[in-house]
């Protein structure tokens, strides 16, 4: 039987019966006026504070599908502000006639800072790879197109090998003291035949019979609707903080900092090959990797990206590079529960983890399209903490274990057994730290994306079936819309949890 993964303990841990050191001092100061009204026998002002400390309580305390009340306070308001300013809604240069750089990347959203440098020549073919740079978090980042046979078809074995490696992954990313996050994404099409259709045109024989011919057009009409194919990347993020401390060893500049992730992106493709089984690793150009992002927005233009580069393959004088300026959408819109760009439609939600764990390759019926014309993504993002920050944030949440458990003791509240599971887990992460593990905060988000014509809120619905069939909660990324489609579709090193510069 395959390993069962399900060692995670909550990011913050409430010290006060479940209650944040932050909730605490609020409810506390919106006791006082209760208190002086009763101290000054005020009934009628005590009833009133006593109703005002319910209100605040509900805003600070009560969760709410993920967020506290006063979060989605303050996410509508903002969000009802940006429509009302036309914020929301976003069109390119191109589609406006003011493009005049056509190298330079123009895409929505929080892809909105995003720049790519071509890094100094590499290999016997002088290959220069992209190095993504994201100016509005302050983050450098390389991404690989790679190759997987996938868990479908693996014994317990091979999971427990693939989980083994992966952990591996990750703290030989933290040894590095510059990596701060590895994100894998996945992208599951329906098969547009390209490929097939490219080489049945330079392999058919006129000759042929026309039985031959047509019954070959019809099987291959069959395939294309029957078939699925599989994007996966990993992308590398370092913080410019990081790197930069690292780059003066290079030259500084953007040629140092490329070469100082060169360094890194050959580390982690011998980690992926020996220890995660991936087959191939294809780290992307910046021409490969702005189809790449073209395909995100619209996965309708494959089809005829691949037959421009299979005619200047043939020696066409054709130009069959993705410009950065046209990469992204002419036209994007953030909704409250889903994304437009162009003529598609995108749908995100969080996958939550659940309680009792879940076995390497659970999420696969994620990335299973419901009906024909469906994409499904799926994006995780695994965050790694310093080595300082992971045994400062391990002490902090064993101490609130133990100050939360006396509270409860001398208070005569009973324990849950979900409580004393969580604790334990919690006391348990100083031995795993101290054996050299790494310390990281995994989440994964995954969207479903379909043409414009079709009904995006019944696709959404099924995304939710799906990531709850394969034993996870669905939390709609309601009023980010935009930010979880950029994280599960672009591989631009887009995450949910970075805030600022120099995170």
């Amino acid at each position: 039987m395959a390993a069962l993964y399900g060692d995670y303990t909550r990011d913050r841990v409430g010290m006060f019966f479940g209650l944040t050191g932050v909730q605490l001092s609020i409810l506390v100061v919106a006791a006082m006026p209760v208190l002086w009204a009763v101290n000054e026998r005020l009934w009628a002002s005590a009833g009133i504070a006593v109703l005002v400390w319910l209100v605040v309580f509900v805003l600070a305390v009560v969760p709410v599908r993920g967020r506290s009340a006063t979060g989605w306070l303050l996410g509508l308001v903002s969000f009802t502000a940006g429509t009302v300013l036309r914020v929301s809604r976003w069109r390119s240069k191109p589609a406006l006639g003011v493009a005049e750089d056509l190298g330079e990347p123009d895409l929505p959203g929080v892809a909105a800072g995003v720049r790519v440098h071509d890094g100094p020549p590499q290999g016997p073919f002088n290959t220069r790879l992209a190095i993504i740079q994201d100016k509005a978090t302050g983050v450098w980042a390389a991404t690989a197109a790679i190759s997987h046979a996938g868990l479908a078809l693996a014994d317990s074995s091979e999971r427990d090998s693939q989980g083994r490696g992966l952990t591996v992954l990750l703290n030989a990313c933290a040894r590095t003291e510059l990596i701060s996050e590895l994100i894998l994404q996945v992208r599951s099409v329906p098969d547009d035949g390209a490929e097939r259709a490219e080489w049945m045109a330079s392999h058919t024989d006129v000759a042929a019979p026309e039985l031959s011919l047509r019954v070959n057009r019809d099987m291959a009409g069959m395939l294309s609707r029957a078939s699925v194919r599989t994007e996966a990347f990993v992308t590398i993020v370092v913080p410019e903080h990081r790197l930069a401390r690292r780059a003066k060893e290079f030259g500084r500049g953007v040629d140092g900092r490329a070469r100082a992730m060169h360094m890194l992106m050959a580390e982690v493709e011998s980690h992926l090959r020996n220890q995660m089984a991936v087959r191939e690793v294809t780290w992307l150009t910046s021409p490969q990797l702005a189809t790449a992002v073209r395909t995100g927005f619209a996965p309708g233009d494959r089809a005829g990206i691949v037959a421009a580069l299979a005619r200047r393959a043939n020696g066409e004088q054709i130009n069959a590079d993705v410009p950065w300026a046209q990469a992204g959408p002419a036209g994007a819109e953030q909704a409250v529960r889903h994304y437009a760009h162009d003529s598609w439609h995108s749908i995100s939600a969080a996958v939550k983890l659940p309680a009792r764990g879940a076995v390497l390759g659970a999420l696969a019926p994620v990335l299973t399209p419901g009906q024909p014309g469906e994409r499904r993504s799926l994006v995780t993002v695994f965050p790694i903490l310093q080595a300082t920050a992971a045994d400062r944030k391990a002490r902090n949440a064993e101490w609130g274990a133990d100050m939360s458990q006396t509270l409860r003791d001398r208070a005569g509240v009973k324990t849950r057994a979900k409580d004393r599971e969580s604790q334990a887990r919690t006391r348990g992460l100083d031995s795993k730290l101290a054996a050299g593990h790494a310390l990281v905060r995994p989440y994964a988000v995954a969207c479903a994306t379909v043409p414009a014509t079709m009904n995006i809120t019944e696709f959404g619905s099924h995304l939710d079936v799906a990531i709850r069939r394969a034993g996870f909660a669905p939390l709609r990324l309601d009023m980010s819309q935009d930010a979880g489609f950029a994280a599960a579709n672009l591989p631009l090193g887009i995450c949910l949890h970075r805030k600022g510069a120099g995170a």
